[in-house]
C-alpha cells in the first residue's frame, strides 16, 4: 500500500476519538472517524423519521447514505462536523446518537453504502482511522492495528464526565447501561462485529492516562512503520 494507515478499533467510550487524532496530529496524517460517519447517518435518518423504519424504507436510507452531505474542519477546539452546513459536533455525541448509529451499523447494506466514502479518506502522506471494523474490514492491509480496550465500568465514568462537560444531566447507571447494551449489539451483530484484528497491538486503558496509552501507541506505530 502506498498510504501509511493506522486502524485503531474498539469500544465506544475506551479514547479512541482523543487518540487518533493525537496520533493523526503526531504523523500528520489524515483522519477518519469512522463513528461519526454512523452517528450522522443514524441522526439525519432519525431527522427524516426513518430511523426505526430501517427495514421497511431500506432503499430510502442507502440513498441518504449516498449523498450525505459532510464536512470534518480542523478547529483549535478539535473537529467540527458539519452535517448540511449545521454544526452537530456536540449532537452527534449524544448517548441518543449514538444508539442510532449502532442501528445503522447493524443493517449490511448501509455499512456497504459507506464503505466507499471511508475509503475515500486513504490518502497520501498517511491515515488514522477511527472505528470499530477499520483492521478487520475496511482496511485489513494497514501496517499498524491497535484494539483499544477498557473496562465497561471505567468507560461509564469517562462518558459521564465528558457529557457533564457539555452540559447534560446524565447519570452513571444508565450510560453504564447503555455502554453494555451497545457492546452487545457491536460484539454480536452479523456484519463485521466489534472484535480485534488477529495482529492487532491491544491496548486496556482501563487504569492509563492518555499519555501512557499514547507513548504505547507510538512506540508500537514507529516500529510498524518502518518495516
Amino acid at each position: 500500500m502506498s498510504v501509511q494507515i493506522i486502524t485503531i478499533d474498539g469500544p465506544s467510550g475506551s479514547g479512541k476519538g482523543t487518540l487518533a487524532a493525537k496520533l493523526a496530529a503526531h504523523y500528520q496524517f489524515h483522519l477518519l472517524d469512522s463513528g461519526a460517519l454512523y452517528r450522522l447517518l443514524g441522526l439525519a435518518l432519525q431527522q427524516k423519521q426513518l430511523i426505526d423504519a430501517l427495514d421497511t424504507q431500506l432503499q430510502q436510507c442507502i440513498d441518504i447514505a449516498t449523498s450525505l452531505n459532510i464536512d470534518f474542519k480542523t478547529t483549535t477546539q478539535g473537529i467540527q462536523v458539519l452535517l448540511n452546513g449545521e454544526d452537530v459536533s456536540q449532537t452527534i455525541r449524544t448517548e441518543r446518537v449514538g444508539e442510532f448509529a449502532s442501528k445503522v451499523a447493524a443493517i449490511p447494506e448501509l455499512r456497504a453504502a459507506l464503505l466507499t466514502r471511508q475509503h475515500a479518506f486513504a490518502q497520501a502522506p498517511g491515515l488514522v482511522a477511527d472505528g470499530r471494523d477499520m483492521a478487520t474490514t475496511i482496511f485489513p492491509q494497514a501496517q499498524a492495528k491497535i484494539y483499544l480496550t477498557a473496562s465497561a465500568e471505567s468507560r461509564a465514568v469517562r462518558r459521564v464526565k465528558q457529557l457533564q462537560a457539555m452540559g447534560l444531566d446524565v447519570k452513571i447507571n444508565d450510560i453504564l447501561a447503555n455502554i453494555i447494551a451497545r457492546d452487545k449489539r457491536d460484539m454480536e451483530r452479523t456484519t463485521a462485529p466489534l472484535k480485534p484484528a488477529d495482529d492487532a497491538y491491544i491496548i486496556d486503558s482501563s487504569n492509563l492516562s492518555i499519555d501512557e496509552v499514547f507513548a504505547l501507541m507510538t512506540t508500537y506505530v514507529d516500529q510498524r512503520l518502518a518495516n
